[in-house]
């Protein structure tokens, strides 16, 4: 596995896992649908993952056809998007959370391509660490999995 370049904003993933490396620890990666049941309830929950050990927290984009997703997280990304959750929504949590801990953003690509050319660079300026696109299969779009 080639590591990333140092400019890169996974940097403070990686950097998470050379530590936990270092202390022969293995990773606590959390996850939480975005605007579930509501922002004040997810910057709670969020919070509260970071003073509890989360090491990764992966921020659910909630969806309206999560088809991967099970029956828990389907149903909070459905209550989400019924708040009124958006793609903007979801970087403002992360903006306003401030979290010490790499927040990975676990979407699908329909949300992404919505949200316009720049929700990378976006969600980068809110705090984001990374991105999970859940439905594109490596190598199947290598110019989208360029770009993203």
């Amino acid at each position: 596995m080639v590591s990333p370049p140092a400019t890169t904003s996974s940097n403070s993933i990686t950097r998470r896992f050379d530590a936990l490396k270092k202390a022969s620890r293995r990773a606590l990666v959390c996850y939480v649908t975005a605007g579930h049941p509501d922002v004040d309830r997810s910057l709670e929950t969020l919070r509260a993952l970071e003073e509890g050990g989360a090491d990764i927290i992966e921020l659910g984009v909630p969806f309206s056809d999560p088809i991967a997703d099970g029956p828990i997280i389907q149903a909070s990304s459905q209550q989400a998007l019924e708040k009124g959750m958006t793609y903007d929504g979801v970087l403002a949590i992360i903006a306003q959370a401030r979290l010490s801990v790499p927040v990975v953003l676990f979407s699908y690509l329909n949300p992404i391509l919505a949200a316009g050319g720049d929700a990378l660079s976006r969600a980068a300026a809110a705090g984001a660490s990374g991105i999970l696109v859940t439905d594109i299969p490596v190598g199947a779009d290598p110019a989208r999995e360029e770009w993203l």
